[in-house]
């Protein structure tokens, strides 16, 4: 199996969140963003920069995509658009009786929400890009490993709730 053949795996199992998985990669072609829905696929934590950055100890642009990687072995993108941006975590849907208690800081968002994602191979600003892309079809963060992450960050940064 070739890389571009990954990369095309990926980008269908992403498209197909969708019910017209043909509508992501028409706007993937497009504009490079596509709006997916959240749901059964996946989920996205919604993290503040700030978070983001007193949780991986760095605020140097490689230093966070090799820390990210590291520490959520899942992907990850930011919307660059608003200063500071807002990293988003993909992670596998929630389990009834695993409740998300970063609620506040960090929502949980599923069912009902929309979310940009680019496309694959889209890694650098403007906009919004993946600082961790995925791997395979179906590579997701593990909800406790991004919570771990929440945690550590308002631990070392108690303003990083703001």
């Amino acid at each position: 199996m070739t890389v571009r053949q990954d990369v095309n795996q990926i980008a269908t199992w992403l498209a197909c969140a969708q019910r017209a998985p043909e509508q992501a990669q028409r706007e993937w072609r497009e504009t490079g963003v596509a709006l997916i829905p959240l749901r059964e696929r996946f989920e996205a934590a919604r993290l503040p920069a700030q978070l983001v950055l007193a949780a991986v100890g760095t605020a140097d642009p490689l230093e966070i995509i090799e820390r990210l990687g590291r520490f959520l072995n899942g992907p990850v993108l930011v919307d660059g658009r608003l200063m500071g941006g807002t990293y988003y975590a993909l992670m596998q849907p929630h389990r009834p009786g695993h409740a998300w208690k970063h609620q506040a800081v960090a929502p949980r968002l599923g069912k009902g929400t929309y979310l940009g994602v680019p496309r694959i191979g889209r890694t650098k600003p403007p906009g919004t890009y993946w600082v961790v892309p995925p791997r395979f079809a179906g590579d997701l963060c593990e909800p406790s490993t991004v919570a771990a992450l929440i945690g550590f960050g308002l631990s070392v940064s108690p303003e990083a709730e703001r």
